[in-house]
């Protein structure tokens, strides 16, 4: 360490890397990890120390699924608040979805007012997706060009109509263009045939909203998308998978050579249809949360690959639209600060370790997003990280949240995994669930 111009050391007794957990001594330059040397290196003249004892050192979280509705519905949520809750979280790095602001970034001209609203407010560093549209084939290439991660498309309404859906024509159009370029689609996969055949009851029942977002919805949209993306040779992504059905179907497109990554959310993995009150729409989200046999299912298919990570899909509102009436309320959770301990909590009850969560939450969707200095404690990576206390318990208090709208469907919950400081290239954002003064920078896709 010695000749290296290191100004920063962190330790632990259980560092996350690679290549497994050990006791380590991180060496940190330039924002940039330098080093992963043995717990008792030296520490050279003019570096800070920062002993975490046995806390747990892991990567920063990258969460690729976030949606800031920032400009435009600010009032739902921003830059300011939802960076602040990813930084108290464990998060380094979120991708924003392109849809629920105003404009939507649909457009290169969109894109820059959103990058010119976050400029100032990021605690985390944030990147962006792009929309695909039925009528905007022509603005993906020059989005590509501009540095956007990908695309995000809806096969049924998106919720606001500013954003609307492709049919299997418009589809096909885009992906080929997106093709051409390299590029990645990212796909809310339901089918709205089904869904407009399914029952819509008004009221507090969940069980009659559950019945109204049938898997056969989220089932066939994923069978015409593996079929487009074998027909184009196609990059797609699925979004937020909620239905344990579509897994066999995946994990065969997957051994054919489909290129097609899969991710799912804290909520359709620890919260489950059984256990939704009347009326509690903060539960409410598109696709639904289903039974807890659906849910054992969603844990095999992560660790056997199937479903390759873990991500938010953190959708706010302000309280007012979470009505008791389920086909009404807005849909979307919020949990942007509460993803680690709540998929922390229910991976240990599974008999699952912290280096699968690290896979699941940082490694994998930094590899999706082609994120290649985030995502992993190697020399040669940003200096992102986050230190949990693994074995402390919480119990999640809405007004002790960063989100603008403390409005969560784990109110009450007890889980484990206390976040005591999050990391970022090196410098301190968050302490003990306190952010500090924003930091974070604008990202763009480089390769």
């Amino acid at each position: 360490m010695a000749d290296v111009a290191v100004e920063l050391v962190l330790r632990s007794t259980r560092v996350i890397t690679p290549e497994g957990t050990r006791a380590a001594s991180v060496a940190v330059a330039g924002g940039k990890i330098t080093a992963v040397l043995a717990h008792d290196a030296d520490v050279p003249a003019g570096a800070r120390l920062e002993d975490f004892g046995d806390d747990v050192l892991l990567p920063g979280l990258v969460d690729t699924h976030v949606h800031v509705n920032d400009p435009g519905r600010t009032e739902w949520e921003g830059f300011w608040t939802a960076t602040r809750a990813a930084a108290a979280g464990g998060i380094t790095t979120l991708l924003d979805m392109p849809l629920n602001s105003l404009p939507p970034t649909t457009t290169v001209d969109n894109l820059r007012v959103k990058q010119e609203v976050a400029r100032s407010k990021a605690h985390v560093d944030v990147g962006f997706w792009g929309g695909a549209l039925p009528n905007n084939v022509k603005d993906l290439r020059p989005l590509h060009d501009a540095g956007v991660y990908g695309f995000k498309c809806f096969l049924s309404p998106s919720g606001v109509e500013e954003f609307p859906e492709l049919d299997q024509e418009q589809l096909a159009a885009s992906l080929a263009e997106i093709t051409g370029f390299g590029g990645l689609m990212i796909v809310h996969a339901e089918d709205p045939h089904h869904l407009d055949a399914a029952p819509v009851v008004p009221g507090p029942k969940y069980a009659d909203f559950l019945a109204s977002r049938p898997r056969d919805a989220e089932n066939t949209a994923i069978g015409n998308l593996i079929a487009q993306a074998k027909r184009l040779n196609a990059r797609v992504h699925v979004l937020h998978l909620s239905s344990s059905d579509a897994l066999p179907l995946i994990a065969a497109a997957k051994a054919e050579g489909v290129r097609i990554t899969v991710e799912s959310c804290p909520h359709y993995l620890t919260l489950t249809a059984e256990e939704v009150p009347d009326g509690a729409s903060e539960f409410k989200c598109c696709p639904p949360i289903r039974e807890a046999a659906n849910q054992d299912l969603l844990w095999d298919a992560l660790v056997d690959g199937t479903i390759d990570c873990i991500v938010s899909d953190h959708s706010p509102s302000t309280a007012d639209l979470k009505t008791s009436d389920f086909s009404t309320a807005w849909g979307g959770i919020s949990s942007l600060q509460l993803g680690l301990p709540a998929i922390w909590t229910e991976a240990r009850k599974r008999g699952r370790s912290l280096e699968d969560v690290v896979r699941w939450m940082s490694a994998a969707p930094a590899a999706l997003a082609g994120l290649d200095r985030k995502g992993a404690i190697e020399v040669g990576r940003d200096a992102d990280f986050a230190v949990l206390a693994p074995e402390e318990t919480f119990t999640v208090d809405p007004a002790e949240l960063h989100h603008r709208n403390q409005v969560t469907a784990y109110a009450g919950k007890t889980l484990h995994g206390v976040v005591k400081s999050t990391w970022l290239r090196g410098r301190q954002i968050a302490d003990h669930g306190t952010p500090t003064e924003p930091t974070g920078l604008l990202l763009e896709r480089q390769n």
